[in-house]
């Protein structure tokens, strides 16, 4: 089957058309209603050097329900332990430069490419793009950064300079995303640690469909902060 190219007009094919892969068009640009779009529909970019830029939309999806989040009693005494400070939408320039920055297992260079940055700069100053960041002894330790649409938060990267520091960043967002009533967390795809949080495989039919609910709510736009007992990581 071949891969859709888009034009200028703000339209994204079925995302049931993707092929195997997820991949389900090439081209259009990273325009603020492009990706909100794209994201509405159940799409995300996710550049690859060579290609117009790919849109993809897999099957299946990796959700965690924010509500049912896994915390090992490990990872629960190795939290307590660092005593991270976690914070939100404080450094959003760092935490994504950071995940462009981080090395991947398996990857050479960065699919965070410098338009990517520009585009989800751009977002994060109308609101709908958040980081959550683990700062330890002043300093920047880990984080992660995404979008926000209704009742869900779709992840997009995430980078660690200390032991657990991204993963305290996930777990205290996770939990100020349930006390909101967030009703998604999009993994997109599989990690070993969103797994072991609670990433469950859905079917894409069953994605898109608890994705519409979501998208039912209102927007929460930032600047965020986390509401009290939640900063903590006890």
């Amino acid at each position: 089957m071949a891969v859709r190219r888009l034009s200028q007009e703000l339209v994204f094919p079925p995302p049931e058309v993707a092929d195997a892969s997820g991949l389900l068009a090439v081209g259009g640009d990273l325009s603020p209603e492009r990706v909100l779009l794209a994201y509405r529909s159940g799409i995300f970019p996710w550049p690859i050097e060579g290609l117009p830029l790919p849109w993809f939309s897999p099957d299946p999806r990796w959700v965690i329900v924010p509500s049912a989040l896994i915390v090992s009693p490990r990872l629960a005494r190795s939290l307590r332990a660092r005593h991270y400070e976690v914070r939100l939408d404080t450094a959003f320039a760092q935490v994504i430069r950071g995940c462009a920055a981080a090395p991947r297992a398996g990857q050479d260079g960065t699919w965070i490419t410098p338009a990517m940055i520009a585009a989800y700069e751009r977002l994060h100053a109308l609101g709908f793009a958040h980081s959550a960041e683990a700062w330890l002894d002043g300093r920047l330790a880990g984080g992660l950064y995404g979008v926000s649409l209704g009742g869900a938060f779709f992840g997009e990267s995430m980078f660690t300079r200390a032991s657990d520091a991204s993963k305290a960043a996930l777990v205290a967002l996770v939990r100020q995303l349930s006390a909101w009533g967030f009703t998604l967390f999009d993994c997109q795809t599989h990690t070993p640690h969103a797994e072991r949080l609670g990433a469950r495989p859905w079917p894409r039919a069953r994605y898109l469909e608890a994705l519409a609910e979501a998208l039912a709510l209102s927007t929460r736009r930032g600047p965020w902060r986390f509401d009290g007992a939640l900063q903590s990581l006890a």
